[in-house]
């Protein structure tokens, strides 16, 4: 078996098509530069990007593979450079059985199955241009046209306040909206680790995704996972999955919680932690935004968690550190390799080489889990405590 780590949650930037200066720009969220990213600077050996159902977007990956500078892969994905990708779409429901509008990730293992999908979706969705767009019809029949096409089907953040499914799409349990055996994993989100999500009874046969839900280049891999796995290709990733022929998630690398946008309930107005809903002590305010730590104890079931559950490791991505600037970053990939050497593998000495002491030691903290941690809330990531 072969060690790979892999971000399913990427998002190409809305307003990157129809420009060919923005298109050609490095820093842009391009489909080729996300592609550039994760193989040169994250890492990254597989990647989702979830707006592959845009037609430019298919247009530019038609345009890598004719040129030769990407390949379409037999057990599905596509290659480019060191990393696969695996095409995908955000997609959201709000059908009637939803309470509040839910997101979802589809993925399906070839370009002319995105296509078909494509096609499929533009009689369901007011502009298939754009990302994350509604679709009108019932969240099973989603379900099942991403079965009829081979692909996968993921509810994604599923903790978060708004657009969830725990957050906003159901009262209790998933079965309210989806058929449960049509899904092949959740996607915990950033508020949320895996001792969390399994206070829930009704997921502890799914495997946990931790994605980076990232809209910039930095922000790719801020949460991903290790899989062990032969290739890195669509097959291998659905065994994964299902935890099939010794393909298994080794280990879900995310935020902490605490620095998730939502984790604490918080006043709406003035973001002050709210302990219990009713008047906020500081403002005055009766308006609250609930936390994902509270919204799982109001749904928690049980206290017995799966064994077959990999570890959860809790990281601060690099960009949190202070003092870790894009000069600094840019020294580190460059004398070390990618991020995930640096987080992962990179001893006290190299790191030395280029960075001061006080930010080495915060980066090897950092990977054993010792920084601390200020929670976030209401929309407001949290923080390092300034003693770290």
């Amino acid at each position: 078996m072969n060690t790979f780590y892999i971000d399913l949650h990427v998002h190409i930037g809305r307003t990157m098509y129809g420009d060919p200066v923005k298109i050609t720009a490095s820093d842009q969220l391009t489909l080729t530069n996300i592609m550039n990213e994760c193989s040169e600077n994250k890492g990254i050996d597989m990647v989702g990007v979830i707006d592959s159902h845009v037609p430019d977007v298919q247009a530019e990956i038609q345009h890598l593979l004719d040129q030769g500078e990407a390949i379409e892969l037999e057990e599905g994905g596509i290659q480019y450079k060191s990393t696969t990708l695996i095409l995908g779409t955000e997609i959201e429901i709000y059908d009637e059985n939803c309470y509040g509008p839910l997101h979802v990730l589809c993925y399906f293992p070839a370009l002319h199955q995105m296509q078909q999908f494509t096609v499929w979706l533009s009689d369901h969705m007011k502009n298939i241009t754009l990302s994350t767009q509604r679709f009108y019809g019932k969240a099973v029949e989603l379900q099942k046209k991403v079965k009829e096409l081979e692909g996968l089907f993921v509810p994604a953040h599923m903790f978060t306040p708004f657009k969830s499914l725990y957050g906003k799409g159901v009262q209790q349990s998933l079965i309210e909206v989806l058929d449960p055996a049509l899904i092949d994993g959740v996607e915990l989100g950033l508020s949320a680790d895996t001792n969390m999500a399994d206070k829930l009874s009704e997921l502890h046969d799914y495997t946990f995704l931790t994605n980076s839900d990232a809209h910039s280049l930095p922000k790719i891999a801020r949460e991903y996972q290790q899989i062990n796995v032969e290739k890195a290709t669509f097959k291998e990733l659905k065994r994964v999955l299902k935890n099939q022929d010794n393909r298994r998630v080794a280990a879900n690398f995310g935020m902490n919680p605490r620095l998730g946008k939502y984790y604490q309930t918080t006043c709406a107005k003035c973001f002050h932690p709210v302990l219990q809903e009713g008047v906020c002590k500081k403002c005055g305010s009766k308006d609250y935004i609930k936390g994902v730590s509270e919204r799982i104890h109001e749904l928690q079931d049980t206290n017995t968690f799966p064994r077959h559950r990999p570890p959860y490791i809790s990281q601060v991505p690099l960009e949190f550190l202070p003092h870790l600037g894009p000069k600094t970053l840019r020294k580190l990939l460059n004398q070390i390799g990618t991020e995930m050497k640096i987080i992962h593998d990179a001893t006290r000495e190299e790191l030395l080489e280029v960075v001061a002491p006080h930010l080495a030691d915060r980066i090897l903290a950092n990977r054993s889990g010792q920084l601390s941690i200020n929670a976030g809330g209401g929309g407001r990531y949290g923080s390092l405590s300034k003693e770290t």
